[in-house]
């Protein structure tokens, strides 16, 4: 018989086990949750710490086998240092892009040993390459910033701190380094310094030496703009373009600055280099520009001239004639005529060029032409405005040439890119220097983009400084003899530069600016130029300072050409003329061997002739920032003092500083 529980008769509810069970449950969960809160809120708090306070401020995101880049979270920095971090090669801040509070250390590349990939979604792209240099001492790291839409522009900024740089551009004010230098940002291309003072001129290429032996190279189809803050960077930024433009660039390092442009810079230029006519580094050039209305004035003034210099015995020389002068020797104004009836207009309109024949002279010529000229107005008649640069027009097929202004006066300028134009230019050069007789033509007018200046987008075949290119390439057609007023990726041709003009003074605009200018145009490549006038010829008049003078005087002696505008009969006393006769004299005898013998070096190697003093001692740092000396070669050194009221002017052989005989050392009063 199953035994049978008795009724609990109380009024009090009975109270089973399970209920307990149930509100014990409740209170351990409670618990429990509160204590997986309290977890999850310590382990926030310990992530974000990680990432903000104890995560390392460096992280190696690439080595190679003598150096490393390490990201540094705190400066936003790429920073190249040895692999003991003894040194620091470079310091690249890309703070400015993008959100740079991420931790940056993510390798999406990191099966690659040899590459580094980061990307910020909807930003930009990050890649790093490590590759093989030139050499087995040299390493380069290959960095390519990729937007990711059309808003974003990149901007790279070279720290100062322990560096000084070298190369980039000239400009109106040279210095060496360029850690002296301020530019606002602004297209790296060559501009015409007398409308943009402030722009970058003559000589540019996208070459950066630093002095810790590292280089920095940017393809030449890659477009950027440069900045330049004295003593702090310098930057390379993209251009804003709905084209999502890329920054691209190569740096390089070996084991010091002399190995690191051998190595990178002397090879910067892959074709093979070539020599100018070296026979005008023996005549001085003399400057003939006055201001004639007539070609029997001009042929009179030319050989009275000449009658002064053989008077004054200062030698053979070139007398160089300016484009107003050279138009009006050649009476040129048939020369667009086609050619059967323009042999017949030459036949009537030929000079008798008698007077100036025997002469030995330079013509100088532009790309430009008056829209007030009888040639331009007959290439109009005859449908060929596309022989100018021209906008092409919404309503017709015909294009409308650009207007610009040259010499003050409205003109148009040579559409490079026309094969018949070209052509056609080429032929009307060749036909005016056989019949003046000229030993050099001179060009002028290639810096600048027509389009650019005038806010237009410019075709693609003549973006950036593509123009100066194409120009280089027409002027060196016609052989060895020919001078040019700007350049770029053009130091393989046989051409001479003419430098940037200067001011009569003493500043680095004016005297104590050519010494910077000579090294930075050889650094890149450019050997064979010619110097400003002595004097300075920005203000186009007389100089009749005599110290200026002679000091101007004592350095382009040791220059490939000596250039003068200002007679030394008109500048100064009698005694300067003499001295100016010793000058020459020298020049002919113990500078030009010299250049032509490292010209040999220039040839095989690509060395500059023309060097700093930390070739020889790269290691240095005082050799790093003199501006008043260079060196011929290896073997001589000018030593010039360039302050006002300055005495003594010493050339010495190098590691003979004991040899100061009269040639040598020589002291004015």
């Amino acid at each position: 018989m199953p035994h049978a529980r008795p009724r609990n008769q109380s009024p009090i509810p009975e109270v089973t086990w399970d209920s307990g069970l149930k509100e014990m449950n409740e209170t351990w969960k409670g618990a429990i949750a509160c204590l997986g809160v309290a977890v999850f809120f310590v382990m926030t708090i310990g992530i974000i710490y990680w990432q903000v306070v104890d995560q390392p401020n460096k992280n190696w995101i690439l080595r190679g086998s003598t150096s490393g880049l390490i990201w540094e979270r705190r400066s936003h920095s790429l920073v190249l240092q040895t692999l003991s971090e003894e040194k620091t090669l470079v310091e690249i801040n890309v703070g400015n892009f993008p959100d740079m509070e991420q931790p940056f250390v993510k390798n999406l590349c990191w099966l690659n040993k040899t590459e580094f990939c980061y990307t910020w979604d909807a930003m930009a792209d990050l890649e790093i390459s490590l590759e093989p240099g030139p050499s087995a001492s040299t390493e380069c790291y290959r960095i390519n910033w990729t937007p990711l839409h059309c808003k974003i522009t990149f901007k790279d900024c070279f720290s100062m701190t322990n560096v000084s740089w070298y190369g980039g551009a000239s400009i109106r004010a040279q210095r060496w380094p360029l850690n002296n230098v301020n530019t606002k940002s602004q297209p790296f291309v060559i501009s015409n310094l007398t409308k943009n003072p402030t722009g970058y001129g003559s000589v540019l290429e996208k070459y950066f030496l630093g002095s810790t032996g590292v280089t920095v190279t940017v393809a030449p189809d890659v477009p950027i703009s440069l900045s330049v803050e004295s003593n702090r960077h310098f930057c390379l930024e993209s251009p804003s373009s709905i084209a999502m433009v890329p920054l691209q660039y190569m740096v390089c390092i070996s084991q010091n600055i002399t190995a690191a442009h051998q190595e990178v810079g002397s090879q910067f230029s892959e074709q093979e280099r070539r020599l100018p006519n070296t026979d005008i580094l023996g005549l001085p050039i003399w400057r003939h520009y006055k201001a004639v209305d007539s070609a029997a004035k001009m042929e009179r003034g030319l050989r009275s001239f000449f009658n002064r210099l053989k008077r004054h015995h200062l030698g053979e020389g070139l007398i160089a004639l300016n484009e107003h002068s050279t138009m009006l020797l050649s009476n040129a104004d048939h020369m667009h005529l086609p050619m059967g009836s323009r042999k017949m207009h030459a036949l009537r309109h030929t000079r008798d060029l008698s007077l100036i024949k025997p002469l030995k002279f330079s013509i100088t010529l532009s790309p430009y032409t008056s829209i007030n000229s009888q040639l331009f107005l007959s290439f109009l008649q005859e449908g060929k405005e596309n022989y100018w640069l021209s906008l092409q027009s919404k309503f017709d097929s015909h294009p409308t040439p650009l207007l610009t202004k040259w010499k003050g006066q409205f003109s148009v300028r040579l559409n490079v890119t026309n094969d018949a134009a070209r052509s056609w230019y080429m032929d009307r050069v060749s036909l005016l220097w056989q019949r003046l007789g000229a030993q050099y033509v001179t060009f002028e007018g290639a810096e600048g983009n027509t389009f650019a200046e005038q806010a237009l987008q410019p075709p693609r075949e003549l973006e950036g400084d593509k123009y100066i290119g194409i120009f280089a390439l027409m002027a060196a057609t016609l052989g060895n003899s020919t001078i040019i007023s700007a350049v770029t990726r053009s130091n393989h041709l046989p051409l001479f530069i003419q430098m940037t003009p200067l001011q009569s003074d003493w500043s680095y605009a004016g005297l104590k600016g050519i010494i910077p200018s000579v090294l930075h145009y050889s650094l890149l490549g450019y050997n064979f130029f010619i110097p400003d006038a002595v004097g300075g010829t920005l203000a186009n008049e007389f100089r009749r300072e005599e110290e200026l003078y002679i000091r101007w005087l004592q350095i382009v002696t040791f220059l490939p050409v000596m250039s003068f505008s200002t007679p030394p009969w008109v500048c100064c006393d009698d005694w300067v003329l003499n001295l100016t006769r010793q000058y020459i004299q020298r020049h002919q005898d113990f500078v030009v061997p010299l250049i032509v013998k490292f010209s040999e070096e220039w040839l095989s190697w690509g060395y500059p002739i023309f060097r700093p003093l930390w070739w020889l001692s790269p290691n240095d740092p005082v050799t790093f920032t003199i501006d008043d000396e260079f060196l011929i070669g290896d073997e001589s050194m000018l030593n010039q003092d360039l302050q006002s009221q300055a005495r003594r002017r010493r050339l010495r052989q190098c590691g003979d500083e004991s040899d100061e005989d009269e040639d040598t050392d020589t002291e004015f009063s």
